[in-house]
Formats: C-alpha cells, sequence, structure tokens
C-alpha cells in the first residue's frame, strides 16, 4: 500500500525545507579544519579466497583526524586507472564482511565501504570508534549533539565521507575524476551529503536516502531511525527549534541543491522508513543531471537488485569501466 503521497503527486511535490543563511560557510570551515590533518592512508592486504577481487582494510584520517576504516575491494585483472565508487551503508550496520558487497568491483570498479563512525554493534560490524562524546541523547545516533550544529554526529559522518573521497582519490591506481558516491537509506543520505560537498564528483546513485526533507519525515511516520527524533523532542519538549535549526545544516535538500554529479535516485512508494515524499523533495531540488526509479509495491528496499541494476547501467554510461588505458 502507498505510506505516503500518490506518484501524480510526488511529481509535484516541493519540499518546504529552508537552508540557513551560513550553510556553506559552515561546511567550508568544517572541511578546512578537517583539511588541516593529513589524509594518512594506509592499506593493509586482506587474505581471502576471492580469486577475481582483491580486498584491502584501508584507513583514512577523517573528521578531526580520527582514524576510519574501510574496506577497498579491487578487480585483480585490470589496467590503467580504475573508476572508483565510495560506498555508505545503512543506519546501525558497519563496512561488515570482506566477502560482502563484491558486485562493484567485478563490475570492473575500485570500490571503497567506509564506516559510519561508531555504528555496526549490532549486525554487519563496523571497526570505526567515534571518540567524541554526546550530550543527552535518545538511544541510537540520530539525536547524538543534536542541539548545536558544532557537536551534532552528522557533522562527523558527512566530514568523513568527504575524506573518503579524497583517500580514494588519492591512490594511483585511481581515475580521480571518475568517482562515484553511493548508498542506501542513511548511505543514501550520506552520499547525498558528498555530492553536495565534493563539487566534481562524476556520479551518484541516492537509493531510499535517509535525511532527506527531515521536518516532512518526521511529520509522517512513525518509524524508526526517525522516532528517534520524535521521541526525543517528546521528553525535550522546549528544543523544538534548537533540534531542527541543527538538522537544517544536514538535511539533504539542502545538499542537493549543491550536487552537480549525474544521479539515479530511487525510492519505494510503500516505503514507511524514508517516505517516498522526502526523497521526492531531494531530487527536484537536485541541481545536476538526474533521473528517479519509484517501485510502487516496494518498500525500504526501493527495488533492491533489480534498482541497483539500473544503476549499474548508469555508472557504466559515466563511469565507462574497462576502458582503462
Amino acid at each position: 500500500m502507498l505510506s505516503d503521497l500518490d506518484l501524480p503527486a510526488l511529481q509535484d511535490y516541493r519540499s518546504a525545507y529552508q537552508e540557513p543563511d551560513d550553510f556553506d560557510t559552515f561546511w567550508t570551515a568544517t572541511l578546512t579544519q578537517a583539511r588541516g590533518h593529513d589524509l594518512a592512508v594506509s592499506r593493509t592486504p586482506v587474505v581471502t579466497e576471492l580469486r577475481a577481487v582483491e580486498v584491502y582494510d584501508l584507513t583514512f584520517a577523517g573528521y578531526d583526524g580520527h582514524p576510519v576504516h574501510a574496506w577497498l575491494r579491487l578487480p585483480r585483472a585490470r589496467r590503467g586507472r580504475l573508476p572508483a565508487v565510495v560506498q555508505f551503508h545503512g543506519y546501525g550496520s558497519g563496512r561488515g564482511n570482506p566477502y560482502d558487497d563484491l558486485v562493484w568491483a567485478c563490475a570492473g570498479y575500485a570500490h571503497l565501504v567506509m564506516d559510519a563512525r561508531g555504528q555496526g554493534g549490532a549486525h554487519a560490524g563496523g571497526a570505526t570508534g567515534d571518540p567524541v562524546g554526546s550530550g543527552p541523547s535518545h538511544p541510537g545516533f540520530l539525536t547524538r549533539g543534536i542541539e548545536d550544529k558544532e557537536t551534532y554526529y552528522y557533522r562527523r559522518v558527512f566530514t568523513d565521507a568527504v575524506r573518503a573521497v579524497e583517500a580514494v582519490r588519492s591512490l594511483d591506481f585511481v581515475d580521480p575524476p571518475r568517482v562515484a558516491v553511493a548508498g542506501n537509506s542513511q548511505g543514501g543520505g550520506i552520499a547525498l551529503a558528498a555530492a553536495g560537498l565534493v563539487p566534481d564528483l562524476a556520479a551518484g546513485y541516492f537509493q531510499a536516502p535517509f535525511l532527506c526533507d527531515v521536518r516532512r519525515a518526521v511529520r509522517i511516520t512513525a518509524t524508526a531511525p526517525y522516532a528517534e527524533l520524535t521521541g526525543y523532542l517528546a521528553a525535550r519538549r522546549h528544543r523544538t527549534d534548537a533540534v531542527f535549526g541543527t538538522l537544517a545544516y544536514f538535511d539533504g535538500v539542502g545538499f542537493a541543491r549543491r550536487a552537480l554529479a549525474a544521479a539515479h535516485f530511487s525510492t519505494g512508494l510503500a516505503d514507511d522508513i524514508c517516505p517516498p515524499s522526502t526523497a521526492f523533495g531531494a531530487y527536484h531540488a537536485y541541481r545536476g543531471p538526474k533521473r528517479i526509479t519509484t517501485w510502487e509495491f516496494n518498500g525500504h528496499e526501493a527495488g533492491g537488485s533489480e534498482d541497483l541494476a539500473d544503476a549499474l547501467a548508469v555508472f557504466h554510461d559515466v563511469l565507462a569501466p574497462g576502458n582503462e588505458e
């Protein structure tokens, strides 16, 4: 069943999100501060039974120089500089196992999967801690440090994402102009932030993106993770303005207005986790070339592997894996 507006209404929908006047100033200062630390990229080969893919444990310096872990997967049979895909994972998860997520490397890309700091303790394990403390918060990650943009959790995560792009571009076997970002759910929201903060990316894949049109999302879904916000505000009733004032710096609609990479969005019309109107809010605001696929009877998986096949086709046209010299 529909979880939100029907398709004609989604096509007409425009987000009411209003960005802060100092949105760009805040993010420029944040990234300048992060770049004051050496990127410190290191990679260690991982022994696996894979014959077509090499795996490395890669570490780089993210927000405030904190070490961030990622898996780097490469096709063994390669020549010249490769296009690259930097992928971000879903909420509460982590980079997982070296054997996970082999599609992109098998399709001819250098593939980096970044940990979201502090996540992955329950499933699809992560290896990156978050050494920054937090004030009172609802269980989960969405409300950590949320009453101040300087301390908000996703300030660190989105900065890590930009540094992940810089880390993969620093590798001598990657072609820097042919780098894309990708993710589902939280990963889609992180990828969208990276696309807005790194103006010269080649492509982006935003599947059921989280943290888009947040104020609307909180009004129309009672499902986690957005339920963490309503739970927090139910206990801190007079902090609504502070909370949404912070979130305005982290909303995917704001990043979409600045993103230029060729974009593939997707959403399931039965998605009650990241409602489809919030994906359309970001899609309609997106500045670069774009397309969106809707899956009428799908929920948060947003078409799953069939949608991934569509994104692979888009990336193939833009990034041309296998054409290295």
